[in-house]
């Protein structure tokens, strides 16, 4: 180690550009003997969506570094040309690619640390098994092979990790957590039956569903209206179809916000649906929108795919998903009942801090951590 007591860790994280993920570095910083160095890009260019560029919003207690990336955009092929030199004048006990263990990113961070000596971990989202082409599979290889620790969002994508060879320690986590001081509670009494607002605030793509929950406010009462946030390719397909639909009146489409604004605009809506698809190639490996809409209290509803019951649990509704009739009831329930609103905001919030606060999972790594250097 870098001292007697202290542990020198260097993290590579794209998703770090996101202001309110970085709650976690701080809380990890704070954490005993640890020294925290972060490296980010200056921005990420999200396919189908657009620039996501670099928030310095929780910054205490530890060192971000913005580094040039190559291919930025390209989720499996970018990479960071001088992480190698950051590694070398740092001197890190542990390097922690936030990257899938297929990536080129990881490959190249993990060389760089494994050549000076530091001991490596990963984290993996990647919930559909599939067969990785070279020079992808010979890149999971090299990160099976060389890190210390592995840490996986579900127990899917740990199961695919483990067929795929991997044998060494592994850690199901969240990749991030919440900040329930950050994302609070409206403070408002109980809600009415009228003059609703239902929201989704996330990518505008084909997978996540939005289209359906266009269907489904349309046969709801006109007083029920919905507020959409956020960019991607589907945009057009939404305002053509809210025409066709005559719901013009009661649709606002806001473009993508800050992550430090998404707090308050959850504090503006009355219920937060999140109506994914399951496709071949990408199912919901987490839904992060519904913990923070859960922390601020506001009853969620979200469909089947892959982890949102998990995450949920029994803290809103879980319909099949694109089943837009099931939607449509499971809102209309929730319009017509205010007592079970709240109820499930309640019980959204006590799941967070049971389970998802940024502090929690930052004391989680920490344990992985010092695992690694035993």
């Amino acid at each position: 180690m870098s001292t007697r007591d202290t542990m020198r860790i260097l993290m590579l994280s794209k998703a770090l550009v996101n202001g309110a993920y970085q709650k976690k570095c701080e809380e990890l910083a704070a954490l005993p003997n640890v020294e925290l160095i972060v490296a980010v890009p200056p921005a990420w260019h999200e396919p189908r969506v657009g620039v996501i560029p670099l928030e310095r919003r929780f910054t205490c207690g530890y060192r971000m570094v913005t580094l040039p990336i190559v291919f930025n955009g390209r989720h499996h092929l970018h990479f960071y040309p001088t992480f190698g030199r950051l590694v070398h004048q740092t001197h890190p006990d542990i390097v922690h690619a936030d990257e899938e263990s297929f990536n080129l990113a990881t490959f190249l961070a993990l060389h760089a640390s494994v050549q000076y000596g530091a001991r490596c971990c990963f984290y993996n989202y990647a919930n559909i098994d599939r067969f990785y082409p070279p020079p992808f599979n010979l890149f999971e290889r090299y990160a099976f092979r060389h890190a210390s620790h592995a840490f996986a969002c579900t127990n899917e994508a740990a199961a695919i990790m483990r067929r795929h060879g991997y044998t060494g320690p592994l850690t199901i986590l969240p990749q991030f957590g919440v900040d329930p001081d950050l994302y609070t509670p409206a403070h408002r009494g109980l809600p009415s039956r009228h003059n609703l607002v239902i929201g989704y605030i996330g990518r505008l793509v084909p997978e996540k569903g939005v289209l359906d929950l266009l269907e489904a406010v349309a046969r709801l009462p006109e007083t029920i209206h919905l507020r959409l946030i956020g960019d991607g390719v589907l945009r057009p397909a939404i305002e053509a179809r809210t025409a066709a639909l005559s719901i013009g009146a009661r649709v606002e489409l806001l473009p993508s916000i800050p992550s430090t604004r998404v707090p308050d605009e959850l504090r503006r809506i009355d219920i937060l649906v999140l109506p994914s698809h399951t496709t071949r190639t990408w199912k919901e490996q987490f839904g992060r929108i519904l913990v923070e809409a859960m922390s601020c209290a506001v009853p969620v509803v979200g469909s089947s795919s892959a982890a949102i019951p998990d995450v949920i649990g029994n803290a809103g509704i879980i319909y099949p998903e694109g089943n837009i009739a099931a939607l449509t009831a499971a809102l209309q329930r929730l319009a017509d009942d205010p007592a079970l609103r709240s109820d499930l905001g309640q019980r959204g919030r006590e799941r967070v801090l049971a389970h998802y606060t940024q502090a929690a999972i930052a004391r989680s790594y920490h344990t992985a951590y010092r695992s690694m250097l035993k």
